[in-house]
């Protein structure tokens, strides 16, 4: 095993440099006139604009600690290292980044040599993860084009792995290089900014402080190429627009309609990722309502899709806005929120769609039919969404329960209340109610008053339940046969 590690990790098939890499882009070859650094083929972007301390408002002390160790020792072990995009973005709107990201010019193998507390992750793109406890700084390398070299010996010797598929998408991104071509790489212009301690100046690539001035989300380059290197960043553009408060720039936005059908090509459990970072951020309602505007929502949810526009603001518009919204307002005064109450609210009507299907084609009873449906419905989404099994099982239990809070009769009541998951059923009920009205409403103002009730109000709602005809027993229906005459 150790001599397999030591081919792997100096044999010919992947070099593994333990010193300084020959491209180096300190802050002295970033003042560099542009045309020298163009002459040099190192960027197409446009001039880097470079703040000084006095220009900018970012302080080493919203900084977190452990990003800047990461950022010293790389620094002292000879490498070049920045705080790259959103923690950038970020601070430079005033917001508190939720993390920070590093980008250096050290290969993995090499930041691992230089922390012991690393770990090595990522297949698409090899990644370093700088354990501080809870606390994790991601580190990147510098990402360079896949057109870098003219020959495959060459792309060997630089360590340079890429694969796309054959509609542009990439499946495969070890390819390493300098700090331009790493911010031609990346998505948004509001994302190619770099902070160095080296300086303590921020370097803007792709002219993004006059994007985040403008309110204006705008991809990199071509839009319909980099939408099709990575359908993700479409929801990614969406997310940023909402959680930003900007807006999509023309350019970006007018291929998206026509490239969402790529998202179906992206892993299941990534795609289930990015939608719990886009209903699971304060914005799930502004989110929701833009996929739907830029028909993204059809390649993802094409069941909820096709119930929304049979009707446009029907009961399943309602419910699926309300539970967003709910989440919203949850999240805002931080309260616990799960995905599994959201994909149950936009996947409802789907599911009983289904189940009224199969109770008029099959004469299935509405328990039986229920149950089917909830499979059924679930299957199908699972192919596009990974839906993790333990928010997948309380997704079933909140549906069984909406079939179940009908009855409430004799002890049955009693018995709901002591379900693990009731709080969360009553919750989908009243947004039910609240979508539907009708007769949900007097369900969803029962158990309300029951749950809270003591135990002898709680048997007079009962008792008023059965005096009212409401959920008594269904009475056996008895098939007497007929006696045949005795022949005499």
């Amino acid at each position: 095993m150790l001599d397999f590690c030591r081919r792997t990790l100096t044999g010919k098939q992947t070099t593994v440099q333990t010193n300084k890499p020959k491209v180096k882009a300190t802050a002295d070859h970033m003042a560099q006139p542009a045309a020298v650094r163009k002459a040099a083929g190192a960027s197409a972007l446009p001039d880097v604009k470079r703040l000084t301390r006095d220009q900018h408002s970012i302080s080493r002390k919203q900084i977190s600690p452990n990003a800047l160790k990461v950022l010293y020792r790389l620094k002292d072990a000879g490498y070049d290292a920045y705080l790259v995009g959103g923690c950038i973005r970020d601070l430079l709107l005033g917001q508190q980044p939720k993390d920070f990201d590093v980008v250096t010019s050290a290969h993995p193998e090499q930041v691992k040599q230089v922390f012991r507390n690393c770990r090595l992750i990522g297949r698409r793109f090899r990644l370093a993860h700088i354990m501080f406890g809870r606390e994790i700084i991601e580190v990147a390398t510098f990402r360079g084009h896949h057109s870098g070299a003219d020959d495959e010996e060459e792309i060997a010797a630089k360590n340079k792995t890429a694969s796309l598929s054959d509609k542009g998408q990439i499946l495969r991104d070890n390819v390493y290089g300098t700090i331009e071509e790493d911010a031609e790489r990346r998505d948004f212009t509001i994302n190619a900014l770099y902070y160095s301690v080296h300086d303590f100046a921020v370097y803007d690539f792709a002219n993004g402080l006059e994007a985040i001035n403008q309110r204006k989300i705008e991809l990199i380059g071509d839009p319909e190429t980099r939408f099709r290197e990575d359908p993700v960043r479409i929801l990614r553009a969406i997310r940023f627009a909402t959680k930003l408060n900007m807006q999509i720039a023309p350019a970006t936005a007018a291929p998206i309609p026509q490239l969402a059908v790529m998202l179906k090509e992206v892993p299941a459990p990534r795609l289930f990722d990015e939608l719990v970072k886009m209903f699971l951020a304060g914005k799930a309602f502004d989110n929701f309502m833009l996929m739907r505007e830029l028909r993204v929502l059809r390649q993802l949810l094409p069941l909820l899709d096709k119930a929304l526009n049979q009707e446009p603001e029907g009961k399943a518009f309602l419910l699926a806005t309300k539970a967003l919204q709910s989440t919203d307002a949850r999240i805002a005064a931080n309260k616990p929120v799960t995905p599994a109450f959201i994909f149950a609210a936009l996947l409802w009507y789907p599911v009983e769609i289904r189940s009224q299907t199969l109770m008029v084609d099959s004469g299935l009873n509405e328990l039986d039919a229920l149950n089917i449906a909830m499979t059924d419905i679930l299957a199908e989404v699972q192919r596009t969404i990974a839906i993790p099994k333990r928010f997948s099982l309380t997704m079933r239990d909140i549906w069984i329960l909406q079939h179940r809070l009908e009855k409430r009769g004799g002890r049955r009541a009693f018995k709901l209340l002591e379900q693990p998951k009731f709080r969360g059923g009553f919750d989908f009920l009243q947004l039910r109610a609240e979508a539907e009205a009708g007769d949900l409403t007097e369900l969803a103002l029962w158990w309300e008053r029951f749950q809270f009730a003591n135990d002898a109000d709680k048997l007079i709602l009962i008792q008023q339940l059965d005096k009212a005809g409401n959920d008594k027993k269904p009475t056996r229906r008895r098939n007497y046969k007929r006696k045949r005459p005795v022949d005499k």
